[in-house]
């Protein structure tokens, strides 16, 4: 996979992470402009909510929901005449990722899987169950695209992401070009045909169209607005349907359908039935009554202002913690040092962890790991922050890689002879253990190298002891090859005593 590797600028040791990096402009040009400041090394974990852009008081964005909903009514009116074949279902139902945006759930650079068969046989199928009333809901304000990933557990998050930004991709395109002209220097853009850019409601067909568009690396760059992007979650999901499903039905003014729906409901659950029991049987009772559907999305109309108060503080707390922080460690502690130059792949993987390990112990590093005062959960993001400081190697960094026997976090590698495994753990991990005993053997043998690094962060003195326990229970504690990296917030010396 070719991932864009921008060359550090030796003259005055500057790497480019994010747009404003790469294409040499202000922040606050950017910041004024309302889009967000995407990394062109890795995607970030945020998405278009359709949400966000029923609920907008901006007339345009009204206009692009309204836009989404059309052409799923179409989809629902062709699919209802039986005559789809497959050059339909590809044209119609098939979409590829818009992977030139930089947001999303990709990996390893921008490359994510695309809306492929699975999604476009769910959404055939869905179509007659969940969107056979659009235009005419009689309980909701509208109609929602989200009703899919609602009803089935196979539609999710990155392809909400995916099917609204195809639809959408004209309005982007332009927001884009115009930041371009007015923006960028000639020799940064250039006019760019794109595919699948609107969609003729007479001939039925996707039309392409041309753009002038930020262009480097071989690829042009969509900007996308912030106000339309949210994180985690779209505000009308499947989780918050399912947890709260019991107090959805017994809102339903109708008696005798809400005491149908308790009937079956209840009758399927067991006295000690846990939350996943519940759940399940909460799933099948949607299935039954898919009416509970429009009463869950209703309520979520009617408390629409706190959609745009939640997203706006996750696009927030993102940029803040992939943006700012990242950019704030590599500035003030990693450009212009060691940690960018070269060498084999286990040297480089062992000094940029152990630089990483002094300058978040040492030198407020632990700080990118911390949003609003709370340290990071997930070991995705982890993962993240670390691919977003190695962006400027002459080796080849694969995230994920699945080579049979499960994927690792990195294979770092300088051809076929040199490879190193690196992992990235939360020191709270349940299976820390079982990892460190089993995991990293099984990916040595199966990526035919023997060099590999397992880092543990850690933020509290339990789990420092925890991690204690585990390498003297497995006897590993003198192992070279496991660093851990401290990043409690609490008794750390300021940058300038360190």
């Amino acid at each position: 996979m070719k991932h864009l590797r921008p060359a550090q600028d030796q003259a005055v040791g500057k790497v480019g992470i994010y747009f404003t990096d790469f294409f040499d402009i202000d922040r606050a040009a950017l910041e004024t402009y309302g889009a967000f400041n995407v990394s062109l090394v890795n995607d970030l974990p945020l998405f278009i909510d359709p949400f966000l852009l029923f609920d907008s008081s901006k007339p345009e964005y009204q206009a692009l929901h309204t836009e989404i909903i059309e052409y799923l009514k179409f989809l629902r009116d062709i699919a209802a005449t039986g005559n789809l074949n497959k050059a339909h279902v590809d044209q119609w139902f098939r979409f590829p990722e818009v992977k030139q945006n930089w947001l999303g759930f990709s990996r390893s650079g921008n490359k994510g899987n695309g809306l492929g068969q699975r999604f476009a046989n769910t959404l055939h199928r869905n179509l007659h169950l969940v969107f056979n009333n659009f235009g005419a809901e009689s309980i909701t304000k509208s109609s929602h695209l989200e009703k899919l990933c609602l009803l089935s557990d196979g539609v999710g998050r990155d392809h909400l992401s995916d099917f609204v930004t195809n639809l959408i991709k004209r309005f982007l395109l332009e927001y884009t070009q115009k930041f371009a002209q007015e923006h960028l220097r000639a020799d940064q853009f250039r006019s760019v045909a794109v595919q699948r850019v609107h969609f003729n409601r007479k001939t039925h067909r996707w039309t392409p169209g041309k753009y002038d568009l930020p262009f480097i690396n071989g690829d042009f760059v969509i900007l996308t607005p912030k106000d339309m992007l949210t994180r985690d979650e779209a505000w009308i999901n499947r989780g918050d349907l399912l947890d709260g499903f019991e107090d959805i039905y017994q809102s339903i003014p109708n008696d005798q359908l809400r005491h149908q729906i308790d009937g079956y409901f209840m009758s399927r659950l067991t006295e000690d039935a846990t939350d996943s029991d519940r759940k399940i049987v909460a799933a099948r009772a949607i299935e039954e009554f898919p009416i509970v559907l429009d009463y869950f999305i209703r309520a979520k109309e009617e408390s629409g202002h706190e959609a745009h108060k939640l997203s706006n503080k996750k696009v927030r707390d993102t940029q803040e913690q992939f943006v700012e922080r990242v950019s704030e460690l590599v500035r003030d502690h990693l450009q212009g040092t060691p940690f960018y130059s070269g060498g084999n792949s286990f040297d480089e993987s062992m000094a940029r962890v152990q630089f990483l390990k002094g300058v978040i112990e040492h030198k407020d590093g632990w700080r990118i790991f911390y949003v609003n005062g709370q340290p990071i959960t997930q070991e995705a993001h982890l993962q993240l922050l670390y691919r977003l400081t190695w962006f400027a190697s002459p080796l080849d960094v694969n995230r994920e890689v699945n080579n049979g026997r499960g994927p690792v976090d990195y294979k770092v590698s300088m051809g076929s002879a040199d490879k190193t495994l690196v992992e990235f753990k939360l020191a709270r991990n349940t299976k820390l253990k079982a990892n460190l005993q089993s995991q990293v053997q099984i990916y040595e043998t199966a990526n035919d190298t023997k060099l590999s690094i397992t880092v543990i962060l850690y933020f509290t003195d339990s789990e420092w002891e925890r991690v204690q326990k585990i390498l003297r229970d497995l006897k590993i504690k003198k192992a070279k090859n496991i660093i851990l990296i401290d990043a409690r917030s609490t008794n750390k010396p300021s940058a300038s005593e360190a």
